[in-house]
């Protein structure tokens, strides 16, 4: 589902109760433990945290006009969708995330390249992600976009 709002805080405001506290949560989990520089917006109809065009002028090779997407967090009309890029660019970053979720869950995650989809919303790991969030700093994923993505 796509909501029309301008910031983060209008995105939350048209969220359904349930929904709202889940993605306010996840919110909360990703800005206490993201490495500085990144910044929080509304990218592509989500929460998005990204590297602003002051840190990477070049932008996003999809559309230049648009700063470099990091993580993304989504309420879909089945679950909560949480877009890591890293997880998508990194295979050692998801097979870490993947055997860290195997510890803590009974479940295989719900994946797709980088995103993970949260059916049940009383069991996402607010732990796990923010241990994903603190993996990659804005230069780490600057660093790895213009090497191994825009080429």
């Amino acid at each position: 589902m796509k909501y029309k709002a301008e910031t983060p805080e209008e995105y939350l405001k048209s969220l359904p109760n349930e929904r709202r506290n889940v993605i306010d949560k996840l919110r909360e989990t990703v800005s206490e433990n993201l490495p500085e520089g990144f910044s929080e917006t509304i990218s592509y109809g989500m929460l998005g945290y990204v590297v602003p065009h002051s840190a990477y002028p070049d932008g996003y090779h999809c559309n230049p006009d648009e700063p470099l997407p990091f993580i993304s967090i989504a309420s879909q009309k089945n679950h909560i969708a949480f877009y890591h890029m890293g997880l998508y660019a990194d295979d050692k970053l998801m097979d870490w995330f993947i055997k860290k979720y195997s510890e803590i869950s009974k479940h295989k995650p719900d994946m797709g390249k980088s995103c993970i989809r949260f059916n049940k919303l009383d069991q996402i790991p607010y732990k796990l992600i923010g241990e994903l969030c603190g993996k990659i700093t804005p230069e780490e994923w600057i660093n790895y976009y213009g090497s191994e993505i825009r080429k």
